[in-house]
């Protein structure tokens, strides 16, 4: 895709709600300070056996007197270093102590998180079903249920070939080549529209495979076509094995070689 997403800038709340929903009361939260965030993610490390998270987060510590944590006179003297220690070991105390309120915290972000998801879903369910007339709790087809979700930025996304050819890739976990061709019903090279081609580059599928395979992929072809391609070219989504055995049960248009 054009545009590819940043794993690191994920929210924590976001990103254990999605692996661990079971855990949203149990999380025990350390916030280790946005010094870290400087050159961390969000999450530092994670303990889902334990439920214990840190993150690179300040902690309510951070809101209190300056003055409350150490003294001017203690960083000055000749037994700097000794203070250093003794501060340091003051502070771990009071994070320790703030702990509670950290996690408290933490899990109200985690229960709003998963109501404001549980609101977009709806929304998302909404449009789709007003504005495209499609209700996914009826789509059994697995593949439009991972594209239908882009429909309401179909405006911006169709006509991109690459797009659809990454799109692609993502969903069904296999290279894919694109290559655009000419297609006439007459063999009149005068008369012809584009043809979009996109290889599903499959090795190694048996004909029940194949034949189960093409099931999925015809309704996904047809939806691919409406929503994303331009409507004076049509679109194929065809599974090829280049590299076939010739001793192998051939199949047509899949591994087929012609001498």
């Amino acid at each position: 895709m054009k545009d590819t997403i940043n794993i690191s800038e994920i929210s924590a709340e976001m990103l254990v709600n999605y692996l661990y929903p079971e855990l949203v009361n149990r999380w025990t939260v350390q916030n280790e300070g946005t010094f870290y965030r400087n050159y961390n993610r969000d999450v530092l490390d994670w303990n889902a056996d334990t439920a214990e998270i840190q993150l690179s987060r300040d902690s309510f510590i951070q809101l209190l007197p300056q003055g409350l944590l150490f003294r001017t006179e203690e960083m000055m003297g000749k037994d700097h270093k000794v203070d250093t220690e003794k501060l340091k070991s003051r502070k771990r105390l009071l994070l320790d102590m703030f702990q509670p309120l950290d996690t408290f915290a933490f899990r109200n972000r985690l229960r709003l998180e998963r109501e404001v998801s549980s609101l977009l879903e709806t929304k998302l369910t909404h449009i789709l079903s007003r504005y495209f007339g499609i209700d996914l709790s009826k789509e059994e087809n697995p593949y439009i249920h991972e594209v239908a979700v882009l429909l309401p930025f179909v405006s911006h996304l169709r006509g991109d070939l690459n797009f659809v050819r990454e799109l692609l890739t993502a969903i069904l976990h296999c290279p894919v080549q694109l290559t655009i061709g000419r297609y006439s019903q007459t063999d009149n090279t005068r008369s012809w529209i584009p043809c979009i081609r996109y290889e599903l580059i499959m090795p190694d599928l048996s004909t029940e495979e194949y034949n189960r395979l093409m099931d999925d992929i015809h309704p996904l072809n047809a939806f691919i076509s409406e929503w994303f391609m331009p409507m004076e070219a049509i679109c194929v989504l065809l599974p090829k094995w280049k590299d076939a055995d010739l001793s192998a049960t051939p199949i047509l248009d899949y591994n087929t070689r012609l001498q």
